[in-house]
């Protein structure tokens, strides 16, 4: 496996538990503050390095994690208000250069992050096991996805794309 790509791993969903349930929920509540100590003091040129060859800037990764954990919370909340509703997708690879995401600062998709963390995690930890089962179709993976795999997923996105960054700054010992 490709440690720039993936540096905490890839994604395994897991069964539910209360221990994990728990973790996740530290992972949603606090992805941003981890965020914002992994770009602290970063200058426009760090801003502007891909975190590996061919991959996004670190700049792009922000926005891709404030537009990405936006489209999950709302897919969430349709989950919980509608019976198995058809999520959109959207081209990830398009969002990140579109003029919010290339000519915004970055701090302005950290403090979103904070503010959708903090509501995320209300949502999340006034579910139940059985809430947790409620599922959103994803079309263009053609399959139905539960509200636990959402929060494992997105628990793990968030951590994976810090750790992206971090690992830059580790390599260019920024």
């Amino acid at each position: 496996m490709d440690l720039t790509i993936y540096p905490i791993g890839t994604f395994i969903e897991q069964p539910y538990s209360e221990e994990e349930l728990r973790d996740r929920l530290l992972d949603i509540r606090f992805a941003a503050q981890s965020l914002e100590l992994a770009v602290n003091n970063l200058d426009e040129f760090q801003l502007n390095t891909a975190y590996r060859e061919g991959g996004w800037t670190v700049k792009q990764v922000v926005h891709h994690l404030a537009d990405s954990h936006m489209n999950a919370f709302i897919r969430c909340k349709l989950a919980i208000t509608e019976d198995n509703p058809t999520i959109k997708p959207y081209d990830q690879n398009t969002w990140v250069n579109t003029p919010d995401a290339t000519n915004v600062p970055i701090n302005v998709s950290i403090t979103l992050l904070h503010a959708l963390h903090i509501r995320w995690h209300e949502l999340f930890k006034n579910l139940n096991e059985q809430d947790f089962q409620r599922t959103v179709m994803h079309p263009e993976y053609k399959r139905q996805m539960t509200l636990w795999f959402i929060l494992g997923l997105y628990a793990w996105h968030g951590k994976h794309h810090t750790a992206q960054i971090q690992s830059l700054r580790d390599r260019m010992n920024w």
